[in-house]
């Protein structure tokens, strides 16, 4: 598929963007929400905020500052792939349904550092996946 055809996918008959609608604009909108607050937890851990607790025997220890950039860069890749995702773009569905497996893993291990933040975010994430898939189902029966 060439460059001219992608943007002709995104474009309807008046020649204005075409914006995602129904499951797939929630979910992008939940990335944006989700990634925002991976980003924000991130830069706690870097603060070496109060809010966090250390554990010393959990099978995946990383230090806090560590995990702190784990979570800033990938909360702010999640950002910019629900951005992408409410122009419709279907690689932008590929890419949110995977940095959304990756964030559903790297906050299963945050688990002890911060419990209710992360089952939130892991929620977050299967809804993601759910809605992204099942949406991409629909669209390729309909065509």
């Amino acid at each position: 598929m060439t460059t001219a055809q992608m943007r002709r996918d995104h474009v309807d008959s008046r020649g204005r963007v075409v914006w995602a609608s129904g499951w797939t604009a929630f979910a992008a909108i939940l990335m944006i929400f989700g990634g925002a607050m991976a980003v924000f937890e991130g830069i706690a851990a870097i603060a070496k905020d109060d809010v966090l607790v250390t554990t010393n025997n959990y099978a995946f220890s990383f230090n806090l500052t560590s995990w702190g950039w784990i979570h800033v860069v990938l909360g702010a890749l999640v950002v910019l792939a629900g951005i992408a995702l409410l122009r419709d773009a279907l690689w932008a569905r590929v890419v949110g349904v995977f940095l959304a497996g990756l964030s559903m893993v790297a906050n299963f291990m945050w688990l002890p550092h911060y419990p209710f933040w992360a089952v939130v975010l892991i929620a977050i994430d299967v809804f993601v996946i759910w809605a992204l898939c099942t949406e991409a189902g629909r669209q390729a029966r309909a065509r």
